[in-house]
């Protein structure tokens, strides 16, 4: 039987821009681009007659902006949104109030400058595009196939058993995508200053990591930042990879720092989730909690089964609480999570595990 191509429609000022998007997603099997629109009133006037499976939408426009639209779609007849827009640091409040609207996903605007800028551009906005088209806000009929890509070899080699020895410092390291920034926010702001350290790896564009730790900082308890290479991932303090660099964990000590390294894309993303938890396997072993969370395809998967071998303990978030439950899946299938919880029981469960060892109940794993 033959899937339905995911039907896209793309809201924008810029008639290059617009070009451009269309033209991207054009090229991708499985997606058509069923229209184009240069301000709301006109995306307005398309969905009257036809719901795309997914829109694309520019924030700043005359006439109305897209934050308004936004919230105007969601109030009315929700679909699956992504922004894309030139927001940076300065414009991070309406980039984020945008998330907090509904928007599943943001991207920066397309960059032409360079081949290799396009291409990145170009997998990343079809990989938004088929994880928007599977977020939780209606049913989706099927799940895309997951193309062939790097693995975390490219970055460090595989974690020797054994290696790990005693260490007092405990770490958490936490991988998320689609549907994560509010799902952070939601686990971030229930705990308290004393929580063990975090390492998380949010699948964001450059740029846009620094505002959404400083957002978070803003809020929580515990410190959060951007990391910086040889940051010290310490009691209270949440280190967030930056957009299109690696962020792999190193002992020192017994503590842990964070490297930041650049390198190819590896489960087609930079950051990796899978490079961040392996590195957990190999330097922190039984000394770390690997937790993997909303998000569309695998990236993490691998790397948590690897943490639970050198002896971490390993949570994935449950399928009805998930945005995209891509990730997780992924992670049960092959065996990687030790227990499956609802997002409501995360920041219990992590609290719990430095004294008791994740004691508490495990949810049931639903099929996908």
């Amino acid at each position: 039987m033959t899937r339905k191509p995911i039907r896209v429609l793309i809201v924008d000022d810029s008639a290059s821009v617009r070009q451009v998007l269309s033209t991207i997603l054009s090229e991708e099997p499985g997606i058509e681009v069923m229209g184009t629109a240069a301000d709301a009133f006109a995306a307005a006037r398309r969905l009257q007659t036809e719901l795309p499976d997914v829109m694309i939408l520019d924030i700043e426009m005359p006439g109305m902006d897209g934050l308004t639209f936004l919230r105007k779609i969601m109030a009315q007849r929700p679909i699956p949104v992504i922004i894309c827009s030139t927001l940076t640091e300065a414009g991070s409040k309406a980039l984020f109030d945008a998330l907090e609207a509904g928007a599943v996903d943001v991207l920066p605007k397309p960059r032409i400058d360079t081949r290799n800028a396009l291409m990145e551009t170009a997998d990343r906005l079809r990989h938004a595009v088929r994880a928007a088209a599977q977020a939780r806000l209606r049913p989706r009929e099927a799940r895309m196939q997951i193309e062939k890509k790097l693995t975390a070899d490219v970055m460090m080699p595989p974690p020797v058993p054994g290696r790990v020895r005693h260490a007092t410092d405990r770490i958490i390291c936490i991988g998320i995508s689609t549907g994560g920034t509010e799902t952070l926010r939601e686990v971030l702001q229930q705990l308290p200053a004393n929580c063990p350290g975090m390492a998380v790896v949010q699948h964001m564009p450059e740029k846009f990591t620094l505002a959404f730790a400083n957002r978070l900082n803003g809020i929580c308890a515990m410190e959060v930042k951007e990391a910086e290479d040889g940051d010290e991932v310490s009691t209270g303090r949440v280190l967030i990879a930056p957009g299109n660099r690696h962020m792999l964990l190193q002992r020192a000590g017994t503590q842990y720092r964070v490297a930041i390294k650049d390198g190819p894309p590896v489960s087609r993303h930079r950051p990796s989730v899978d490079v961040l938890f392996r590195s957990a396997a190999q330097y922190a072993g039984a000394n770390a909690l690997g937790l993997i969370m909303t998000g569309m395809g695998d990236d993490g998967a691998r790397g948590l089964l690897e943490m639970r071998k050198a002896g971490a303990r390993t949570l994935a978030q449950d399928e009805e609480s998930c945005v995209v439950f891509g990730m997780p899946k992924e992670a049960i299938d092959l065996g990687a999570a030790e227990r499956i919880v609802k997002l409501s029981r995360v920041p219990q469960e992590i609290m719990a595990w430095p004294q008791s060892g994740l004691s508490g109940v495990a949810e049931t794993a639903r099929s996908a």
